[in-house]
């Protein structure tokens, strides 16, 4: 079956907030009148997948993949964007940083043919609704300025969980993606960058929960070991090489 959107959740350990986040989504799509395929890609142990596959009881359109061992965030989507079916392919944080509501500002985008279309905190209409710890927040910029300086990308805000593509595209990114970590996001945009796709950040409202799972020092070592090894893994991509749509973009109801 093919569907007008394919949405992922990836999830670590998200039990208390899973439902919520797949409900709200199931009602915006539908809302829209739009056939859409939900990808819950959840990993770890403290119920989140039983509770996605009691859900899926009622709607065959919800699909639930994970296992109890934390493999990363990376993986979980890009197992995900091998099972979508949707003409439009994304992903949205299991904890609802961004309302799912944002997509509206996404979609237009979309269906002006732009290859990748990404939720941005870093734009002046970007709307911070509860900000990060300050220490956080410095992290952060220092994070970005090592990052672009290795990457040469010039995107503001690599980081916010909330990414939509045409079919094709998401299924050549993450056909290539190879960062099982965090740092997917990173690598994903600079596959498109090396591929020519182009690439449009969206302002989004977004609402930190207080509940990082990245250590600052060991995770951010192993972030930026994941960086260095994007930067050499895809030097060889060219927009020559970059897979073209079997069909023409959808247009969605």
């Amino acid at each position: 079956m093919t569907y007008d959107i394919t949405h992922i959740l990836p999830a670590y350990n998200e039990s208390k907030r899973i439902r919520e986040t797949v409900t709200q989504a199931v009602e915006y799509f539908a809302r829209k009148g739009w056939t859409a395929q939900i990808i819950v890609s959840a990993d770890g142990n403290d119920g989140t997948r039983e509770i996605v596959r009691e859900m899926a009881q009622s709607n065959p359109h919800l699909l639930c993949i994970g296992e109890d061992t934390r493999r990363g965030k990376g993986r979980g989507i890009r197992e995900a964007v091998a099972l979508a079916a949707g003409r439009y392919i994304g992903f949205a944080d299991a904890d609802n940083k961004v309302p799912i509501e944002d997509f509206d500002t996404i979609f237009p985008w979309l269906e002006k043919g732009i290859e990748v279309v990404i939720g941005s905190r870093a734009l002046a209409k970007s709307s911070i609704e509860k900000s990060q710890p300050l220490y956080r927040q410095l992290g952060g910029k220092t994070f970005g300025y090592v990052m672009r300086s290795l990457t040469g990308l010039s995107v503001g805000d690599t980081q916010c969980g909330f990414k939509f593509f045409p079919h094709h595209v998401a299924k050549a990114l993450f056909s290539l993606q190879l960062v099982d970590g965090y740092m997917y996001d990173v690598e994903i945009l600079v596959i498109a960058t090396r591929l020519g796709y182009r690439i449009q950040e969206v302002p989004v409202r977004w609402r930190d929960d207080g509940d990082s799972r990245l250590d600052l020092i060991s995770g951010n070592i192993r972030n930026m070991r994941d960086i260095l090894r994007t930067s050499r893994s895809h030097r060889h991509l060219s927009p020559a090489s970059a897979p073209k749509a079997a069909t023409t973009a959808a247009h969605l109801r």
